[in-house]
Parts: C-alpha cells; structure tokens; sequence
C-alpha cells in the first residue's frame, strides 16, 4: 500500500554508472593533457629549430670578402647569396616579430656587410657630369649581389617590425654609418640607401631632427669644406629631403627657413652643382610654393652664386629663376624686375650660343613679361641696350633671330618707350664715342710728351 521505493539493486547500478562516467572522463582529460603537452613540446622543438636554422644562416653571412683577394672562392660567394636568399625568403615569411637573441647578431651581420671602407673620393671637379649620365660614369661595386641581398633584409625588417622593436639596434651610430655610405659610386647601392634612409625617417619619427641635421652636415661639408671635390650623394639626399619639404605644413617653421638660407642656397655654388640640379630646384621650388615670400631669398641667393665661366651652370641657373618667378608673391615684381632682367640681358650677350638663346627664350614666359611690365621705366632701358647690342656685334644667326623677335614683341608693347630708349641709346654711344676720341687724344698728347722728354734726356747725356 501506499507509493513504492526504489529498489537498491536498481540505485546501486545507476551509482556504479556514474562513477565509472567520472573514471573514463578523467582517463580522457589526462590522455589529452598529455597530448597537448605533446603538441606544445613539438611547437617549441620547432620554433628551436627555426632559430637555430636563422642562428646559422647570420652566422655564415657574417663573412664579407674583399672579391679582388686571389685567395678568394668564387664558390663560397654563390653560396653566401644563396644563404642571403635563404634568410630574406624566412624573414618575409615570418608570422612574429623577431626576438632580441636574433635580432642582435643579425643586426651586427648586416652592419658588418653594410659598413666597409670605401674609396678614397676622387679630387677631381665632376662638372661634366651630367643628371643622367650616372650609370656611364659610376663605378659599379663588386660585392653588390651580395649588397642587395642586405639591403633588402634591412628594408623588409624596417617595414615589418615596430620601431620600438628595433630602437636598439637603428641607432643613432648606425644612422651615421649609413649616411657615409651615400658617398657610393655605385648608383644601385645610393637607391637602395635612400629607399632605407627614407623609410627610418618615416617610421622612426623620434630620430627625425638627428636624420635633418645629419643630412644638412653633409651638405655643409661638401660645399665649404671639400673644394668641390665630388660626392656622388649630394643628389639622393635632396631627394630625401624634397619628399620631406613636400610634408612641411605651412606656416613653415623658422628651422626649416634657415635650412632654405643656409644651405639649399649655398649648393648654388660649387662648380658641379649641374649633377644634382634638378633635385635642388625642386626643393627650393617647394619652399617659394608653400610661401612666395621666400622667393626673394632664393632669388637673391641665386644672384649671388651666379657663375662667370660655367656656361652649363648659367644655362640651369636660367631655367631656376624663370620657375621662381612663376611661384613668387606678385607684389614682389617691382622690387626684382631689374636684377633679374639685368642678369638675363647680361646672359643674352653671352658669346656663348646656348647661354644666349636660353636667356632670350625667357621672354616667352608671360610671368617675365608681367615682372618686366611692373617696372618698365627702370627695365625697358637694359632690354633695349642689351637687344641692339647683340644685333650688331652678335656672331650666332640663331641668336640674331631670336633677338629679331624679341625686339618685335617689345616694340609691339611699349612702341614710345622703345623709341625713347632707342633715341636715348644712340645720343648715349654718341658720347661714348667722344669721350674715347678725348681719350685717345689725351693719351696721344701723353705719349708725345714723354718721346720728347726722352729725346731731351738723351741729348742732355751726350753733351755730359
């Protein structure tokens, strides 16, 4: 009667059951403890070995070779490409950053590849360098499929890694270590350089100022320092430098205004300065673009430096001047239309054709034409006296009829005011003319007088 319990057997089974469960759970998490423990000894065996295999490859690229010493294997060169393959092929690969214990000796094996002596600079001028005549004249460096290699170890951590990683290792040592070797003849080993230098500017932005002034030593040196002796750098760190004057924001700061005056204007000066031209152009260019006040700084600096033989240098300096003019405040016409327009006259005299022509093609540019016409007063005078010059003494036919045109296109704008300086010029050649015979008279009337002395003097010793 009443509800019926359970029977033991029954609640005895489904405790047997229960604990026999627990057993077989228990069995299975040790099984799988001792696997995982298993597959994380066979994760770090691995991650062992990797290093070891890293360890050795830096280890063998540790060794440089001269490649001019007989003893030399050229065996052992391939190898250590193939080794140098072998280690960039792992470090693009990498899924972690590298840690201390390896990024220690290979930094010291990339600076033992990277920082070697180089050659003694040449002594000579390399004013018949052109921009583009780099890879003609430029030595090629014999270890460069090895250099490559590095370059492109270095370049791939630089890009793959945080800065802060790697802040013991670029240092300010290795910064200075890398802008010596920008005096490289061989222009594969500068583009890599810069492709480097640029990307330590861009990502380690606490070095910034130190890489600025680094980069403006060298510039100093070269142009007051050095005779203008060559250095085949001073090209691709203007570069560096136009992409950093590019990120400049405006209003600029009075450092990099400095860096304008004291030394993008003073590479105006020595006599190879066509070989990195272009590259200085563009940054001063930058500057007078982000603020045209500045132009009257360039403008006067360029003045100053302006060459008296170098035809080639004349030619560029042209150019420079035409583009300034183009960029600078308008309301500094007036105050520039004479030294300018003076010194393209004086250039369209040269006896130099190419000089000539450069100089007279300006009056093409509508901006000139506008500099000019700010005061025409004060220039019209120099342009009329400099056209009528080369139209009579003037040996180039080219030159002649670039003239011809010239003189039609101011006539055609100020018809009155070149008559009157026309009229002005001849009454001024009139009296240039007699004061010259009132010269040669008075130098004739000297000359007498001492042919009488002397004749006096001898007649005076022979009665002695």
């Amino acid at each position: 009667m009443g509800a019926q319990r359970k029977s033991p057997s029954v609640s005895r089974t489904k405790n047997s059951i229960t604990l026999q469960y627990l057993f077989d759970l228990d069995s299975r998490s040790n099984v799988g403890s001792k696997l995982l423990a298993n597959d994380n000894s066979a994760s770090r065996s691995s991650t062992d070995s990797e290093d070891e295999e890293i360890m050795s490859v830096i280890s063998y690229c540790t060794i440089t070779y001269s490649f001019d010493d007989p003893s030399e294997v050229a065996s052992h060169f391939d190898l250590k490409r193939l080794k140098l393959i072998q280690l960039l092929s792992i470090i693009k690969t990498l899924k972690k950053p590298l840690e201390d214990q390896i990024l220690q000796p290979l930094f010291q094996m990339l600076s033992s590849n990277l920082f070697r002596p180089l050659p003694p600079p040449c002594n000579t001028s390399i004013t018949s360098i052109l921009p583009d005549d780099d890879d003609l004249v430029a030595t090629s460096t014999a270890a460069w499929p090895h250099l490559q290699l590095i370059y492109d170890i270095l370049l791939r951590l630089i890009i793959s890694m945080e800065a802060k990683d790697l802040q013991d290792f670029i240092d300010q040592s290795f910064i200075t270590n890398l802008l010596y070797l920008f005096q490289s003849e061989d222009p594969r080993e500068r583009e890599s350089l810069k492709n480097v230098y640029h990307r330590i500017y861009s990502k380690f932005t606490f070095y910034r100022a130190l890489m600025r002034k680094g980069m403006n030593d060298v510039f100093l040196y070269y142009v007051f320092e050095t005779d203008d002796r060559c250095h085949w750098g001073i090209g691709d760190l203007l570069e560096i430098w136009g992409s950093i004057i590019n990120g400049f924001t405006v209003p600029l700061k009075e450092e990099h205004k400095l860096f304008l005056k004291r030394v993008l204007i003073p590479l105006h000066k020595p006599t190879s300065m066509q070989a990195y031209h272009r590259q200085l152009s563009y940054c001063v260019s930058q500057f007078v673009q982000k603020e045209p006040v500045l132009g009257g700084i360039a403008i006067r600096g360029i003045l100053k430096f302006w060459p008296v033989t170098n035809c080639q240098k004349e030619v560029l300096l042209i150019g420079e001047l035409e583009e300034l003019v183009e960029y600078i405040d308008p309301g500094q016409y007036r105050k520039f239309a004479l030294p300018i327009c003076s010194k393209i006259t004086k250039c369209s005299n040269s006896r130099n054709s190419q000089v000539a022509e450069r100089a007279l093609y300006v009056w093409n540019n509508e901006e000139m034409l506008k500099m000019a016409s700010q005061a025409m007063d004060d220039v019209f005078p120099v342009l009329v006296q400099g056209i009528e010059n080369n139209l009579k003494t003037h040996w180039s036919k080219g030159v002649h009829q670039l003239t011809e045109n010239v003189k039609v296109m101011l006539e055609e704008i100020e018809p009155s005011l070149y008559k009157k300086c026309l009229q002005k010029l001849k009454l001024q050649n009139t009296a240039a003319q007699l004061e010259e015979k009132r010269r040669k008279k008075e130098w004739d009337r000297i000359e007498s007088a001492a042919s009488r002395n002397e004749v006096l003097q001898q007649q005076l010793h022979t009665s002695d």
